[in-house]
């Protein structure tokens, strides 16, 4: 049951990325507002005006998931992203990031771009949003009574508002960091001169040791921040909200065997084994996957281009980018979900946020990657799928004839979740964070 309304602490909440942005790392922080007033604290959400925002998509459906009952401010931004586009050609929405952009699209003006963006824009392109945001922080603190600050990064200079407003207030602090700062896979690929990294890396270690708590997403972003900094984190997984699957209704027994890739696929995910696998499966198998393989959401180019080269040609869809809850949808559709961690060294710490409603979906997981990594214990911990190495062509095909035989035996018939999954449920989670809150404001009260 909600807490007593009358009785509940106050927390600014403060995040670039909010409805009607969509994208992953949406979610996160749309499930907290949802679900903080269950246990004692009541959110004011403090973020970027649409109309002033760089959002790689759009989900106005997201919209219709924030409580009525929730203060939502807007501030103006200026945007680097917007002069990004114009001299790299392309529209603003499509300016998704260094870890999207594979290294046939850069010409020279792509080159430029990023090296403003690494050098120019530290820590990321978002900064223009930061005074804007502390302006009107402070205002709101001025006009109500705040318990606690959060801030949710990336993009990290988010918390450069948190750390500007508890300097300011006193207001303690939590700053929650869904993707690692400077170790991120990508930093190495941005052209960064050696004083912007010196100049990011303090800006990093000063959140780290001011924020009053610190909370992360996986055991090893813990364990890379505390190369940085050397304190306490607190580790809060994302997860999936049960919410989110009611309205799902699934044919249990559909004609096709779908292989289906659901969110963002960029360059670092290809995986040639993979469609080799795919391709080489039996004739008769092939002939009912009509696609044997659909992308749904922004897939790099080169992606595609390998998954026909190894022999998939016209059974290969590309969807684009959908609704949260199209995206659900078509989850739990599937005969399998693919799963493809980036091939980079810091791949065994890597947890894409969308592994939790894979699980929740009750699909079989085919995912490429470390084993032994992180997304790879989750799997197996819950035991929604398997992780495979990216040349056990071997595995991977034993699993496809696998799923191929109980998808002719049972259909799409949906698989009871186990205990280990249920503890990702998004509102037990958020139970954890109110604790963490309601732990600082006791602190300074």
């Amino acid at each position: 049951m909600p807490a007593d309304r009358g009785s509940m602490k106050r927390v600014l909440l403060i995040s670039y990325y909010f409805p009607p942005s969509g994208g992953p790392g949406v979610q996160r922080t749309l499930k907290f507002v949802r679900y903080l007033p269950d246990f004692g604290w009541k959110p004011t959400v403090l973020t970027v005006d649409a109309a002033h925002a760089a959002y790689p998509d759009i989900d106005a459906t997201l919209e219709e998931e924030v409580p009525a009952d929730v203060d939502v401010v807007r501030t103006k931004a200026w945007d680097p992203y917007g002069g990004y586009a114009r001299l790299t050609g392309r529209e603003k929405a499509d300016s998704i990031g260094v870890s999207f952009v594979s290294d046939q699209d850069r010409g020279w003006r792509e080159h430029l771009a990023r090296w403003v963006r690494a050098n120019v824009f530290v820590p990321d392109a978002r900064v223009g949003w930061v005074p804007f945001a502390v302006r009107r922080a402070i205002d709101l603190t001025r006009e109500s009574s705040f318990d606690a600050v959060v801030t949710t990064g990336p993009p990290h200079s988010t918390h450069l508002v948190g750390r500007s407003v508890a300097r300011r207030t006193g207001l303690p602090w939590l700053a929650d960091f869904r993707d690692p700062w400077t170790g991120v896979f990508y930093y190495a690929d941005l052209p960064a001169t050696a004083i912007s990294r010196r100049l990011d890396r303090r800006l990093e270690a000063t959140v780290l040791s001011e924020a009053d708590v610190v909370t992360v997403v996986s055991p090893s972003m813990e364990m890379g921040l505390r190369e940085r900094v050397d304190r306490k984190y607190e580790c809060v997984p994302n997860g999936f909200d049960p919410l989110d699957f009611k309205s799902v209704e699934v044919r249990q027994h559909p004609t096709r065997f779908v292989i289906r890739h659901v969110g963002n696929l960029g360059p670092s995910q290809n995986s040639p084994v993979l469609w080799r696998s795919i391709a080489g499966m039996p004739g008769n198998v092939v002939s009912e996957v009509s696609p044997a393989v659909e992308f749904v959401g922004n897939v790099d180019n080169g992606v595609v281009a390998s998954a026909k080269s190894a022999g998939l040609g016209e059974h290969i869809s590309v969807t684009g980018y959908v609704s949260h809850e199209a995206a659900i949808q078509r989850m739990a559709e599937a005969a399998v979900l693919l799963l493809v961690i980036p091939d980079v060294p810091q791949a065994g710490e890597i947890v894409t946020g969308k592994i939790y409603e894979y699980i929740a979906s009750g699909r079989p997981i085919l995912a490429i990657g470390p084993p032994d990594g992180d997304a790879g214990r989750i799997l197996d911990e819950t035991g929604s799928g398997r992780m495979f190495a990216r040349d056990d062509a071997t595995g991977i095909e034993a699993f496809l004839m696998d799923e191929l035989k109980r998808f002719r035996e049972e259909g799409l018939e949906p698989r009871t979740l186990s205990p280990a999954a249920l503890k990702y449920d998004r509102r037990n989670l958020t139970s954890h964070f109110a604790g963490l809150l309601s732990g600082i404001a006791g602190d300074r009260g």
